[in-house]
Order: structure tokens, then sequence, then C-alpha cells
């Protein structure tokens, strides 16, 4: 029986809002995904859990696999995004039960204020720092020195601690864009 002939599952799909909360246990970690058993719904026919969370949606720092954020069998409670029609799954945010460290970083942050941070991350086109627990910001390469940069890694590396400047602050994109030529 596949997951679109369980009526039972449907018409408790159907049922839920956007924004409800819902708990159950983590029941398995794929590499894209968690499963979740919900405390009060029906079994999935195919999958672990009813309910499933994305990466992304396990927490607002970056991570590299679910295991940073959660293990099997732990009991969370997750904010429910939206009824997955094809899998016939809730879809869950776990990130959502925390406050938002960039919406934070932002609210103390004003455009021009001296930050300091390590490098996290070189890419083509700058480098990441971060300059608060959750928030990471790009220097453009053209902010990152004085003279002409052709690539990051021949001005800093990855672990390196520099002083920059925020001078954008995208609260809707969640982006910062930082200066160190400014700093």
């Amino acid at each position: 029986m596949g997951p679109s002939e369980n009526p039972g599952l449907r018409v408790f799909l159907e049922s839920l809002r956007p924004g409800e909360i819902l708990s159950g246990r983590v029941a398995a970690m794929e590499r894209f995904g968690v499963f979740v058993a919900l405390d009060d719904g029906p079994g999935h026919p195919v999958f672990p859990g009813v309910g499933f969370i994305t990466i992304p949606e396990l927490s607002w720092r970056r991570i590299e696999a679910a295991s940073d954020v959660t293990a099997v069998g732990q009991h969370v409670s997750c904010e429910f995004l939206g009824f997955d029609t094809w899998n016939l799954e809730a879809r869950l945010s776990l990130r959502a039960m925390q406050p938002d460290p960039f919406q934070e970083f932002a609210d103390r942050t004003a455009v021009g204020r001296r930050l300091h941070g390590p490098v996290t991350k070189l890419v083509p086109f700058g480098v990441f720092v971060r300059v608060a627990d959750g928030v990471e910001g790009l220097v453009h390469l053209r902010e990152l020195a004085w003279t002409p940069v052709e690539s990051p890694e021949d001005v800093v590396k990855v672990g390196d601690e520099i002083s920059v400047v925020a001078i954008e602050i995208d609260r809707e994109r969640r982006r910062v864009s930082l200066s160190r030529r400014q700093a």
C-alpha cells in the first residue's frame, strides 16, 4: 500500500495548520533530513515517521549533518510548515522554535559598526566571517584589501581572525555585507 492509499494519514495531515506545534521522537536521520514519529498522529506506511525536517530547517546555524543538532530517539517540538502531498508527510521546522540569531544580531548592530571574527569559508568572490554566534557575513573580494585581490587565499586563510565593518544588513535575505578595507 503506497502512502497515497492511506486515508487516515491524509485526513490527519489535512487537519494540520501552518504554525501549529507538533512533537515527536526522531525516528531516523538521513543526509537530506530527519524523520519524526509524531506523538499524536498515525504511523507512516513507508517512512519511519510522518514528520520530516529538512537539513536547513534543523538549525539557524550552518550545519554539516543532522547529527550536529539532533539524535535518534530525541524528543522534539517543531512548527508545522506544510503538508507534502507527494510523500504524505508533515514538513516540520525545528529552527522555528528558537529565536533567529540573525534578527537578534540585526537588532543590536548598526551599519558602520566594527566587528571581529574568524574567516569560516573562502569562495571565489570573497570570504565569509563569523561575526556573531550563528551569523556569518560576506567580505566581497573588492572589500578584502586596498589593492585588487585575484583570489581570497592571497590575503587570508580559514581560521584567520580579522576586523571588519558592517556595510549592509539585509534582514529579509538574512545577509550581512562586510568590509575589511573600511575596518
